[in-house]
């Protein structure tokens, strides 16, 4: 089996602005960043699964495939409170603690990277058993370092030092017997 880990390609938004689970749009160089993603995936999946923001949907859309679904496991990080404000405007007195221990300290009124990756996991355990050879996952950053954290075996303190850029593909082979999986970079900047 293939599955091929697809960030979204870069979103219309100031850069310094927390947006988790906002539902923006993809910036101009939309075209441009996915005709040098489509460079490194297959003419057609077997299945595609998005994420239900439109950053990820107008990427999902224009992947050839005749069954498409949308799952909100695949959603990024919710950040709650912070959405939309800039990072360097949200308290110290709640960014310092959130950064000190993230995997388990949520954004006020949002949720923290277990819990991602919870949702995250729970969607990838199911996966595993489904049918199909050529798989594409349309997400986040967020839920594709949690992918690559539970295939890689990482703590999840780990993730974030995993490199997962905008239009970013990463190829995951997993034999359906043992559920072992090689992963492959195929397009990092």
């Amino acid at each position: 089996m293939e599955i091929y880990l697809i960030r979204h390609t870069t979103p219309e938004i100031e850069k310094g602005i927390c947006y988790g689970q906002s539902d923006l749009p993809v910036a101009l160089s939309f075209a441009d960043e996915f005709a040098n993603l489509r460079l490194h995936l297959p003419d057609t999946f077997d299945t595609v699964y998005a994420s239900p923001l439109q950053r990820c949907q107008q990427l999902a859309l224009r992947l050839r495939t005749n069954n498409r679904i949308n799952d909100n496991r695949l959603m990024e990080m919710n950040f709650g409170a912070w959405e939309l404000r800039k990072w360097d405007e949200i308290p110290a007195s709640e960014l310092d603690v959130w950064m000190k221990d993230f995997v388990q300290v949520p954004a006020p009124n949002g949720e923290n990277f277990a819990t991602l990756s919870a949702r995250a996991g729970q969607f990838f355990d199911e996966l595993k058993v489904t049918p199909g050879q050529k798989t594409a996952i349309v997400s986040h950053a967020g839920v594709i370092r949690a992918l690559l954290a539970k295939v890689l075996e990482l703590p999840l303190r780990n993730a974030f030092k995993l490199p997962v850029s905008y239009g970013s593909v990463t190829k995951l082979h997993m034999d359906p017997v043992s559920c072992h999986c090689n992963l492959e970079y195929l397009n990092r900047y």
